[in-house]
């Protein structure tokens, strides 16, 4: 029997209360005392992976070296840990619900009657399983989506109850987190709600064993005490979760907060070694203490949401500190962008980032936005369909091909100079189904892409249909405008680069899925350089 210990990771009274912070965070503590250590999260929603949905709707969908499309708190364990995650890793009811009506089909149930108990929870504690079966895990945290009392929730929780009951207590531990709102009126925190939720956690059959509680506002030892005594758990048990001024903060709190130790006792373990933790405090001591500030416009069709852009933010602030840099990011929506104000909300900037998108809205915005960077010597970085925009832009302002476009937009257009992929032209369904996961790419030498990388192969990771047309190169690349960077194998416009410029780069793919604390990524580590010494000359 596998000796793996699980914890489990629930939430009450409200969403988005950072349930995979707290994952990513408890997850690091006990990596630094040289446990190994994963997480997995489960989502309630029916979609099979978070690739079809809106970033309206859930935020960016993290990509996996795999080729998993996964919720974007799969990008914050990779940010915190270090380490890959996977298709593994991230789970839905769609996706539990597929697997067992295929095995329904094959008629695998012998003829019984297919029911949410027992074959949907079986099926969600085998998906439990999997990740301690497929590695030799000493704890693997699974954190479940949604709220406590939702209905979509309601088999997650039974199956954490079976759980518990299977493996035991001493190998098994719940971890619930609250709210503990304030109310201006009366000036006090209120346990209530927390209390409520931790009674409905109850009724399913589960005893959380340590209380998170969010707070905007230091939490008293009576409040503790009383929390402690009405949800049934331990003083020491009860862990503040006091907002602060970046996520990076966070294991440092439940350090103090002895999140780890309580863990550890109730789990039965001893700590391997002592806390290292002298790299993730040197990249918080340089957090703090920054010694240039520069503006990065970000332009996108969702950046009234930041969650679109997380990855491509939480990269920024890696970059930052290995520049010793501040980023103030500027939020530009591509389609308030004109010719009249182009000059008003770019000529401040440092440095442009045109982010990844679908869909012909707002393209025009970008395009101009990245002839402006291109003209004005503005750093510039162009990612996914970013890239794809500075091809066209380029075809069109600078080799004449006036009607140049992407047959994403304009499906006849007269020079398709970025098509869908040959791959991609027989693909009906759209779940699962783009350009995934990691692919190879061979860089041009001494391009300033290698000159980042400082390798001559990198393989990055993918999401896309269309791509570059190879059948325009001759007519668009040329000695400024050139190729760094092809994948090897199938010829394909990795990145382009713009040599009569300080730092103009596109990259099909999406670079900001592989920084962490720990590995900035190089191509935003270069940009952010390139952008503060524009800085420092004006």
């Amino acid at each position: 029997m596998s000796n793996t210990k699980y914890i489990f990771v629930t939430g009450g009274v409200t969403s988005s209360l950072g349930k995979g912070i707290i994952a990513a965070s408890l997850a690091k503590l006990l990596q630094s005392q040289n446990f190994k250590v994963t997480i997995q999260k489960f989502d309630p929603y029916i979609n099979v992976d978070p690739g079809t949905l809106n970033p309206y709707e859930h935020g960016e969908c993290f990509v996996t070296d795999d080729g998993a499309e996964t919720d974007l708190d799969l990008g914050h364990y990779e940010r915190f840990l270090n380490v890959n995650t996977s298709q593994a890793n991230n789970v839905t009811t769609g996706l539990i619900y597929q697997n067992v009506i295929e095995k329904e089909r094959k008629g695998e149930f012998l003829g019984k009657t297919v029911q949410v108990i027992p074959h949907i929870t079986n099926e969600i504690k085998d998906r439990m399983r999997l990740l301690g079966d497929l590695g030799d895990y000493d704890i693997i945290i699974t954190e479940i989506g949604g709220t406590v009392g939702d209905i979509e929730s309601l088999p997650y929780i039974e199956s954490v109850r079976q759980m518990v009951w299977e493996l035991g207590k001493e190998n098994t531990l719940v971890i619930h987190l609250t709210l503990i709102p304030f109310l201006s009126a009366s000036g006090e925190l209120k346990t209530k709600p927390t209390q409520h939720s931790v009674k409905t956690l109850m009724e399913s059959g589960i005893s959380a064993d340590i209380i998170v509680c969010r707070t905007e506002h230091e939490l008293s030892e009576e409040l503790r005490e009383k929390i402690a005594l009405f949800c049934n758990v331990k003083r020491e048990a009860v862990i503040q979760s006091i907002d602060v001024d970046t996520i990076y903060d966070v294991p440092l709190k439940m350090l103090e907060e002895g999140l780890d130790t309580v863990v550890l006792q109730r789990l039965q373990l001893k700590p391997k070694q002592n806390h290292d933790l002298k790299p993730w405090n040197a990249f918080l001591k340089r957090v703090r203490n920054p010694k240039n500030l520069i503006k990065i416009g970000l332009v996108g069709k969702y950046v009234e949401l930041q969650d679109s852009y997380k990855s491509i933010l939480e990269s920024l602030i890696h970059a930052g500190v290995e520049n010793e840099t501040e980023i103030s990011v500027v939020y530009l929506h591509s389609e308030h962008l004109d010719s009249k104000n182009l000059d008003t909300k770019l000529g401040p900037l440092d440095g442009l980032i045109v982010a990844p998108g679908f869909g012909e809205r707002g393209i025009e915005g970008k395009i101009m936005a990245i002839s402006y960077a291109r003209l004005n010597n503005l750093p510039f970085l162009g990612i996914c369909l970013g890239m794809q925009m500075a091809v066209i832009e380029y075809a069109r302002n600078k080799v004449g091909l006036k009607n140049a476009n992407s047959t994403e937009m304009v499906s006849n257009c007269k020079y398709p100079v970025i098509d869908l992929m040959e791959s991609q032209k027989s693909v009906i369904n759209k779940g699962g189904t783009m350009r995934l996961g990691s692919w190879d790419c061979k860089l041009t030498p001494n391009s300033k892409s290698a000159i980042a990388y400082q390798k001559k192969h990198i393989n990055e990771r993918h999401r896309h249909r269309y791509e570059f047309n190879n059948e325009f190169s001759d007519k668009i690349f040329d000695h400024d405008f050139i190729i760094s960077g092809t994948n090897p194998e199938t010829g394909l416009v990795e990145i382009i680069e713009y040599n009569c410029h300080p730092w103009f780069v596109g990259v099909q793919f999406h670079p900001e899925y592989k920084s962490t604390v720990l590995k900035p990524h190089p191509l935003f580590k270069a940009f952010v350089k390139a952008s503060l010494e524009k800085n420092l000359k004006t």
